[in-house]
C-alpha cells in the first residue's frame, strides 16, 4: 500500500473545510442547516474514495468508480431516508432519486420556492456537489499536487470549493446566509494555505532554510491577514445596506403556465347548473364566514378573466414548485389561523381550494409521495395548483391564516398599493361610464370602491340563468356580456358578471384589482365537517391597500325578484261600417281556378339532378386513389419534360452533353447508382458494372454499343475542335434514348413503374 504524506492529509483537511464553508450557502434555499448532514457525508465519501484509491494504487478510472459506488451506498440514509428500507438500506426508489437528483436537481431547485422540501431528490443536490468536489479535489491533492508543490497548483485545487461557493450564491435566494463571515473565513483559510504551501516549497536544509521558511510563512500570513481585514472593513463601509444579489431563481420562469388551462371563471355556470347539488369537497376545520379560494384572476383579454401567465408572473409572484412549507405573502395583514383538511369528491380540476394564505400543505392520499412535486403555489394570490389534477379521493391538509378585513374607517386614509398587473384589453365604454357614474363624488379609494359595490348590489338583480328564474341570464363575462348587463332595462346576472364588471371598473379608476373565484358554504358554529356543493360557488373582487393587504368587495346583489316589464295591450279602434256590394250570381265552378299543386321540396326544385349516396361512395373510393396515384406521376412527368427541354436548348456541344446527362438521370431513376463526381467514361464503366451485377450485362447501349463507347463519343463531340452539327446532336439524343429504353425494358415492370415517380438530377 502506498503511504500518504502528512502534508497531503493537511491539504485534504483544508479542502474539506473550505468545501463545508462554501456549501453552507445553500441554507437560504433549504431554510435551515439540516442539509449539512448530507453535504458532510458527501465530503467524507468523496475524500474516502480518493484516499482508498491512492492507498491501493488504483488508477483514476477505478477510483472514480469506487466513488460512485460509495455515493449510492451512503446517499440513501443521508439524502433520501424516506425512500430507504429500514432507514439505511438502499431501494430502487432511493437509487433512482439519487441519480435524478444529480442530473435534474440543479434545475428543480431553481423553480421550487424556498424553503425547498419537495421533491425528495432535490436533497441530493448538496450531497452530490460536495461528493464530486471532494472526490476530484482529493485525487488532485494525493496524486498531482505532491509531484510539484507550487502555489499555482495549490490554487488550482481550490477551483472546486470556489465553484461550490458560487453555487450556493446562484442557487440561493436574495437573502444571504452569513455572507461576510463565510467569505472572510474562506479567503483567510485559502490564502493562508497557499502561503504555507509556498513556504513549504523551500527544499534547502540547515538553519538558513528553516529561517527562510519561517519568514515566508510569517510574511505571507501578515499579508493575508491585512488583506482580509482591509477587505472586510472596506466591504462593510462601501457595500449598500440592502444590496441586490444576483440569484438564478429570480431569472428562471416557473414551468407552470396557468394560461394552458381553462379560466376557472369561465366554468362558473357549470357549478350552478350541472353541479348545483353535487358534493364537491368535504372540508373539516372551517369556521363561520370562511370562504374557500380557488383561483385569483388578474388578466382580462376582452373575452374572459384568467390567471396571468409566466410572462406576467412578476405582477403576483407566479406559481412555483413548493414542498410542505409554503412561502408567505408579500402583502397581507393576517389574522386567525386555520387547520383544514380537504377531501375531494365530485370535483375534477387542477386548482386546489384553499383558505386564506397557507403556510403548510401536505398531500395525504395514496400516491402523495410521488405527486409531492406536482404542487404549485402562488403566495401573493394564496392559491394552489396540483398539476397532475385533483379528483375523487385526493386529500390534503392545509395550515393557513386568513386575511383581516379592516373597517372602511380604518381604510379612509390608506392609499391603494401599487401593483403592476397585466393591462386590461377591450374595456367596454359602457363599463367605464358606469364606473364614473357609480363612483360619483366619492373622495378616497375605499369610498369610490364601496360606492361601486353598493350601486351594483342595489340596482342589479341576481339570476343564475336557471329554468326557475323569472328572467333569463346569459352566461359569460366577455365584453359583449358586460355591455348587455348595463344596457338592458335591468341589470341581471350572477357573481360571474358582477365581479368581472366591478374589477374592470376598479381598473378604469386606476386601482389594481383581481377577480377571486371560490366557494362560500354555510358553516354552522362548532361544525366538524362541511360538505361543499356546486351551488356554494361564488366570486368577488379584491383590491390591495398599502400595508393592509387585499381587501374583498362583494358586488353581487341578493335580490332575485326582477320586476317584469309590462307591455300594454293595444286598444282596438272601431272601424266605420261600409255597405257590402251585392253578390254576383256566378256558378261555383266559375269561381274556382284550376291549379296544379307542386309537392316538390324547394331544395329539390333548386337542384334538378341529384346523385344517389352510393354513387358518391363509388366516386370517392375510386377517384381519391386515382388522384393520389396519378397526380404525382403527372407532376413528375411535367418536371422531366421541362428538364429535357432545358437540356435540348443552347449551344450544340451543350446539347450533346445534355443527352448524356439525360441518359444518366434515367438510369438513376431506374434504380442504378451513378457516381456523383466522375467523368463520363468513369460513370459509364460504373453503370456497366452494375448491369453485370444485376444480370443485365447483355444489354448494350443503342441496341449493341456499350455505354463506354457512347460516353467516348460524347466526349469527342464536346471537347473536339470541330463544330457539332445539329444532325449529330439529334443522333446522340436518339442513341441516348435507345440506350435508356433498352435498359428500362430489361429492368422489369416494377422498376419501370417506380421510375415514373422518381425524379433524379445529376449533380
Amino acid at each position: 500500500m502506498r503511504r500518504i504524506p502528512a502534508g497531503s492529509l493537511v491539504d485534504l483537511g483544508v479542502l474539506s473545510l473550505l468545501s463545508l464553508l462554501a456549501i453552507a450557502g445553500f441554507e437560504t434555499s433549504f431554510g435551515g442547516l439540516d442539509f449539512l448532514a448530507a453535504a458532510t457525508a458527501g465530503i467524507v465519501v468523496g475524500t474516502a474514495a480518493a484516499v482508498l484509491g491512492t492507498l491501493l494504487r488504483l488508477n483514476v478510472l477505478v477510483t472514480a468508480l469506487l466513488g460512485v459506488v460509495g455515493y449510492f451506498l451512503v446517499g440513501t440514509p443521508v439524502a433520501m431516508p424516506g425512500a430507504a428500507n429500514a432507514v439505511v438500506l438502499p431501494t430502487l426508489g432511493s437509487l433512482a432519486g439519487l441519480a435524478i437528483g444529480a442530473v435534474h436537481g440543479w434545475a428543480d431547485i431553481l423553480t421550487i420556492s424556498a424553503p425547498v422540501e419537495a421533491p425528495d431528490h432535490v436533497a441530493a443536490v448538496p450531497y452530490v456537489a460536495a461528493w464530486l468536489v471532494s472526490l476530484v479535489g482529493g485525487m488532485l491533492v494525493l496524486r498531482w499536487l505532491p509531484s510539484r508543490r507550487t502555489p499555482r497548483r495549490a490554487a488550482t485545487v481550490l477551483v472546486g470549493p470556489v465553484l461550490l461557493l458560487l453555487a450556493g450564491i446562484l442557487l440561493g435566494t436574495d437573502q444571504a446566509f452569513l455572507a461576510a463571515v463565510r467569505g472572510v473565513a474562506f479567503a483567510a483559510i485559502a490564502l493562508t494555505w497557499i502561503a504555507w504551501r509556498r513556504a513549504a516549497d523551500v527544499r534547502a536544509g540547515g538553519e538558513g532554510a528553516a529561517r527562510l521558511r519561517r519568514r515566508r510563512l510569517t510574511g505571507s500570513a501578515v499579508v493575508v491577514a491585512g488583506a482580509v481585514t482591509a477587505g472586510a472593513l472596506a466591504g462593510l463601509a462601501v457595500a449598500p445596506v440592502a444590496p441586490e444579489r444576483f440569484v438564478l431563481r429570480e431569472r428562471v420562469v416557473p414551468p407552470f403556465d396557468p394560461v394552458e388551462f381553462p379560466s376557472p371563471l369561465a366554468g362558473f355556470r357549470a357549478y350552478t347548473k350541472a353541479l348545483a347539488d353535487a358534493p364537491l369537497f368535504r372540508v373539516t376545520g372551517l369556521e363561520p364566514g370562511d370562504t374557500l379560494r380557488l383561483a385569483a384572476m388578474d388578466s382580462y383579454t376582452g373575452r374572459l378573466w384568467n390567471v396571468a401567465g409566466p410572462g406576467d408572473a412578476s405582477a403576483d409572484g407566479g406559481y412555483s414548485i413548493v414542498g410542505g412549507t409554503l412561502p408567505p405573502p408579500d402583502l397581507a395583514e393576517l389574522g386567525s389561523a386555520r387547520s383544514v383538511e380537504v377531501e375531494v369528491e365530485a370535483y375534477d380540476d387542477v386548482w386546489l381550494p384553499t383558505v386564506g394564505y397557507g403556510s403548510e400543505l401536505d398531500l395525504l392520499d395514496r400516491g402523495s409521495a410521488e405527486r409531492a412535486g406536482d404542487v404549485r403555489y402562488n403566495p401573493a394570490a394564496g392559491t394552489a395548483v396540483l398539476t397532475s389534477g385533483a379528483s375523487e379521493g385526493t386529500r390534503y391538509r392545509l395550515e393557513s391564516r386568513v386575511q383581516r378585513q379592516p373597517d372602511d374607517a380604518d381604510l379612509a386614509d390608506v392609499p391603494v398599493a401599487q401593483r403592476e398587473l397585466p393591462v386590461v384589453e377591450d374595456l367596454p365604454d359602457v363599463v367605464a361610464a358606469k364606473a364614473e357614474e357609480l363612483a360619483g363624488d366619492a373622495a378616497g379609494p375605499v369610498e369610490q370602491l364601496r360606492a361601486i359595490e353598493r350601486g351594483l348590489k342595489t340596482q342589479g338583480f341576481l339570476s343564475h340563468g336557471l329554468a326557475s328564474d323569472a328572467v333569463a341570464s346569459r352566461a359569460g363575462h366577455g365584453a359583449d356580456r358586460l355591455i348587455e348587463l348595463f344596457t338592458r332595462t335591468q341589470m341581471v346576472g350572477d357573481e360571474e358578471q358582477y365581479a368581472a364588471a366591478m374589477a374592470l371598473m376598479a381598473r378604469h379608476l386606476g386601482y389594481p384589482s383581481r377577480v377571486v373565484m371560490g366557494y362560500a358554504p354555510e358553516v354552522a358554529e362548532g361544525a366538524d365537517a362541511v360538505e361543499v356543493v356546486g351551488s356554494d360557488v361564488t366570486a368577488w373582487v379584491e383590491v390591495p391597500f398599502e400595508g393592509v393587504g387585499w381587501v374583498a368587495f362583494h358586488p353581487t346583489p341578493d335580490d332575485t325578484d326582477v320586476p317584469q316589464e309590462q307591455t300594454p295591450k293595444p286598444k282596438s279602434e272601431p272601424q266605420p261600417q261600409v255597405r257590402q256590394p251585392p253578390r254576383a250570381e256566378q256558378a261555383e265552378d266559375e269561381l274556382l281556378t284550376t291549379t296544379e299543386i307542386d309537392d316538390t321540396d324547394d331544395d329539390d326544385r333548386d337542384r334538378p339532378f341529384r346523385l344517389p349516396g352510393w354513387a358518391w361512395v363509388v366516386i370517392a373510393s375510386v377517384g381519391v386513389p386515382a388522384v393520389l396515384a396519378l397526380l404525382p406521376v403527372l407532376v413528375v412527368a411535367m418536371a422531366k419534360r421541362r428538364r429535357r427541354r432545358r437540356r435540348r436548348r443552347g449551344p450544340a456541344d451543350r446539347r450533346v452533353a445534355g443527352a448524356w446527362e439525360e441518359l444518366v438521370d434515367r438510369y438513376a431513376e431506374l434504380g442504378f447508382e451513378p457516381p456523383e463526381r466522375a467523368s463520363r467514361l468513369q460513370t459509364a464503366r460504373a453503370l456497366e458494372r452494375q448491369l453485370d451485377e444485376q444480370g443485365l450485362g447483355a444489354v448494350r447501349a443503342g441496341g449493341g454499343a456499350p455505354l463506354s463507347m457512347l460516353a467516348a463519343t460524347v466526349d469527342r463531340d464536346v471537347f473536339g475542335e470541330a463544330d457539332v452539327a445539329d444532325s449529330t446532336v439529334d443522333r446522340r439524343w436518339t442513341e441516348a434514348d435507345a440506350a435508356a429504353a433498352v435498359v428500362a425494358a430489361a429492368a422489369g415492370r416494377l422498376r419501370r413503374l417506380v421510375a415514373r415517380y422518381r425524379l433524379r438530377r445529376r449533380r
